[in-house]
């Protein structure tokens, strides 16, 4: 399992055809992700990358031929929020845009399209995300992850690699690692993370990487606080940064308050996350983390029931249900999961220890 994006995302490059879409979009390829289609206006009905991918002039056009539904944007800041809100408006579901200095009223108009279409947006200005050996998208390097049960937020791109390194020395892997930009407005934040790492069944434990300015870790906090039910290790970069003046990414200025690395990582760690005053100390701090749940969570304890496929196909999903009614518990959620045999097989390796009754 994954957020995001997995084996099955359709990829289609916005932007194939430049120096940096096609340096890597072939990584990404490398690495196996399934791309369809490129988009550049003008160059419709070339093929590129050895004649493997088709380039079309629209992105509506490699959604209808290539059965597109993700899509990741390499295009210089003056047309990046166009062709955020062309992939949204396309029928796009995942937008990941890599592209840095989109202005700042350009992107207010794209985030209110995306918002209005329920479309997740990735960025700008960010690394991309990762779903180990399943699908890479953006630029982070794929041979420094491990496939495991730890989901990565971060805002800042090189300490994601440095994340991921950290918790690979300490024998942990990931599900999914997502850089999500350090400009002041993006699209997925922190706390739409979290949630979608606490629905994911595979992932057991969330490292997230904040930096001074904004409130952003702090919402995320006090929402982990209240819903999350998994371990989180946080981490807060910039901690010897003076007041007032700009560290890095757009959005990373302190202005006093609660923007400061101390007052964040005193918040965070009020809310029950286990905060690591360096990076270097998230990989062992995870280690003792995981399999914890929250310090100070109010939420009741949960039981996680799969139904077994059999029992689907042979029509016993209500029996189940009744029995599970009858033994006290309360079902609060249900998901239907259609999986590949891999996927099952995968499945079924993270849960086989697990009861079942």
């Amino acid at each position: 399992m994954s957020i995001l994006i997995n084996k099955n995302s359709n990829v289609v490059v916005q932007g194939i055809t430049g120096s940096e879409g096609q340096f890597h979009s072939k990584q990404m390829i490398e690495y196996g992700t399934n791309i369809v289609a490129g988009v550049t206006p003008g160059k419709g009905g070339q093929k590129t990358l050895d004649d493997h991918v088709p380039v079309y002039n629209m992105v509506i056009e490699a959604v209808e031929k290539e059965n597109a539904n993700t899509s990741i944007i390499f295009v210089p800041p003056a047309f990046a929020a166009d062709a955020i809100i062309e992939a949204a408006l396309a029928g796009i579901k995942v937008i990941v845009c890599i592209t840095e200095g989109v202005p700042v009223q350009d992107m207010t108009k794209a985030k209110q399209i995306v918002k209005k279409h329920n479309i997740h947006l990735v960025g700008p200005n960010c690394p991309g995300i990762i779903t180990v050996d399943e699908c890479k998208l953006g630029i982070m390097p794929g041979f420094i992850c491990k496939k495991g049960n730890i989901g990565v937020i971060s805002k800042s791109g090189t300490l994601t690699y440095e994340a991921i390194d950290q918790l690979v020395h300490a024998g942990l892997g990931q599900t999914t690692a997502i850089g999500i930009g350090g400009d002041p407005i993006i699209g997925t934040t922190m706390k739409d993370c979290l949630a979608l790492f606490e629905e994911d069944v595979e992932t057991e434990g969330v490292v997230i990487i904040g930096e001074i300015g904004g409130q952003m870790e702090i919402e995320a906090a006090k929402w982990a606080k209240e819903n999350m039910t998994k371990p989180i290790v946080g981490f807060i970069a910039g901690q010897t940064a003076p007041p007032g003046r700009r560290m890095g990414h757009a959005g990373a200025i302190v202005s006093g308050g609660d923007d400061t690395a101390e007052a964040k990582m005193r918040i965070l760690g009020e809310c029950g996350i286990n905060v690591a005053k360096s990076v270097a100390d998230i990989g062992e701090l995870m280690k003792k983390s995981n399999g914890k749940k929250i310090k100070g969570l109010k939420m009741s304890n949960r039981t996680f029931a799969i139904i077994k496929p059999d029992a689907v196909k042979n029509g016993n999903t209500g029996k189940v249900y009744d029995r599970i009614i009858q033994n006290n518990f309360k079902i609060i959620s249900a998901k239907l999961l259609q999986m590949d045999m891999p996927k099952a097989e995968g499945f079924y390796a993270v849960h086989k220890e697990r009861p079942f009754f």
